[in-house]
């Protein structure tokens, strides 16, 4: 129950930022969509190159060290983890529902499915995700998330023996 639970608030965490970054324009959160569209949004005036760095780099900075943090936090503070199997497969798991919530929620259904995504003057760039963006995508969830997890557990393996 603790790991759905942990699988739950490792979602939000990448939601959160998602949220915040389209709150006050879609065009704050253009550095998410292909170089097209970030182009597009540029020329148009919308953003600046700088600021859309700006945006990025906080984005990055902020999702990844909260989600790499409670991830630890929650294998070997809150679950006891110890060794290197039991982190891996907790890590694993987590990593997992992250990336299937991104994939389907996110990818498919928020970007795709509804407007809430849509930066005006750029439809015609649609789909915001196309198939060779999204075969990659897939390919991280399925083949990196396994290697992540076994670096996190491997690196903290030393320090979490027994």
């Amino acid at each position: 129950m603790t790991l759905i639970l942990e699988c739950i608030v490792v979602c939000f965490i990448l939601l959160v930022p998602c949220v915040v970054g389209i709150a006050n324009g879609i065009e704050n959160a253009a550095f998410l969509f292909e170089r097209d569209v970030q182009d597009r949004v540029i020329a148009m005036g919308l953003i600046t190159r700088e600021r859309m760095a700006k945006n990025k780099k906080r984005f990055k900075i902020f999702t990844l060290s909260v989600m790499v943090a409670f991830v630890i936090w929650a294998v070997y503070g809150i679950n006891g983890a110890r060794g290197f199997w039991s982190p891996f497969w907790q890590i694993y798991a987590i990593a997992m529902a992250e990336g299937l919530f991104d994939r389907f929620f996110i990818d498919w259904y928020w970007v795709g499915q509804t407007k809430a995504w849509t930066i005006p003057g750029t439809e015609d760039l649609k789909p915001y995700i196309p198939r060779k963006t999204l075969i990659v995508k897939w390919a991280v969830v399925i083949l990196g998330n396994p290697i992540i997890a076994a670096v996190i557990a491997g690196v903290l393996f030393p320090i979490f023996k027994r």
